[in-house]
């Protein structure tokens, strides 16, 4: 059957300077097995399938797929599959915000200018990072960590702070000892003007080794609730990630004046067509 199919470039202006998205629009009718085929076979990090919604508060239902299994939430299939609904005609129920249902439940997600932002979901972990951990960590990166802890919205995310951007980019992990680590490192950009605040690198594991994810927006999400809450004075910052692997993602972290967290980034769309499944 003929499907509508989009891939996306995500938290990019710039074509191939992001993180790709597979999208099928029209997933209705799927089983898991195709949908899992089917993600398998793209070998991107994340591959969507647009729903109807069994919510009915819900503009949509996203099932995110990996090419190992579905995922309860992630940050850019977020905002992809959202680009990808909304240019294939989907017309939200309320004109300011558009409403998606995932795994974690109802996740927001605004127009912000040009860009899409999502409502950064709860934790389902937080909290302080055992010493013998931190000291693992420590090991493996290779340098000092300022502060560790969970960050977990759905993927299972450890986040370290350590001494600035350059720390960041230089660090090149030893992953040996920490087989299923699931690792975020920011640190703070003290080059005066780039148009960045922070620089930030995620690693996780897969076929028995580690890789770097591009531009991840789960873990931007989970560390911008993690350093606005032990600094009241950060409302807004912007993220950059990939520089060390070639890819020069941007994520816009803003909280407004309820305190809600939004996560957001600019998409391009590479291929528009369809795919048979």
């Amino acid at each position: 059957m003929q499907r509508r199919f989009a891939q996306l470039d995500v938290f990019t202006r710039d074509p191939m300077r992001g993180n790709p998205l597979a999208v099928v629009v029209d997933g209705d009718g799927l089983s898991d097995d195709e949908m899992a085929r089917f993600a398998n076979w793209t070998n991107l990090s994340e591959t969507t399938f647009l729903v109807p919604p069994s919510d009915p508060a819900a503009d949509y239902r996203v099932r995110i797929f990996t090419t190992s299994g579905e995922l309860p939430f992630a940050g850019h299939p977020t905002v992809g599959s959202c680009r990808a609904w909304l240019d294939h005609g989907g017309v939200p129920k309320r004109s300011d915000q558009i409403v998606q249902e995932c795994g974690v439940g109802l996740v927001t997600v605004r127009p912000d200018g040009d860009r899409l932002a999502f409502a950064a979901p709860p934790l389902l972990r937080s909290g302080s990072v055992e010493a013998t951990a931190v000291a693992e960590i420590e090991a493996a990166l290779g340098t000092d960590v300022v502060d560790a802890a969970w960050a977990d919205n759905g993927p299972g995310w450890i986040a370290v702070e350590v001494a600035d951007a350059d720390t960041v980019r230089a660090v090149n992990p030893d992953f040996r000892a920490l087989p299923d680590l699931k690792l975020g490192i920011v640190g703070r950009e003290t080059t005066s003007g780039v148009d960045y605040d922070v620089e930030v690198r995620a690693f996780f594991p897969a076929a028995g080794s580690h890789f770097e994810d591009p531009v991840t927006g789960s873990l931007n999400a989970a560390v911008a609730m993690w350093l606005m809450e032990r600094d009241e004075s950060l409302v807004d910052y912007v993220a950059r990630q990939g520089s060390v692997i070639g890819r020069d993602g941007r994520v816009h972290i803003r909280r407004d004046a309820e305190g809600d967290i939004w996560v957001g980034g600019d998409t391009v769309t590479l291929i528009s067509g369809t795919v048979t499944i």
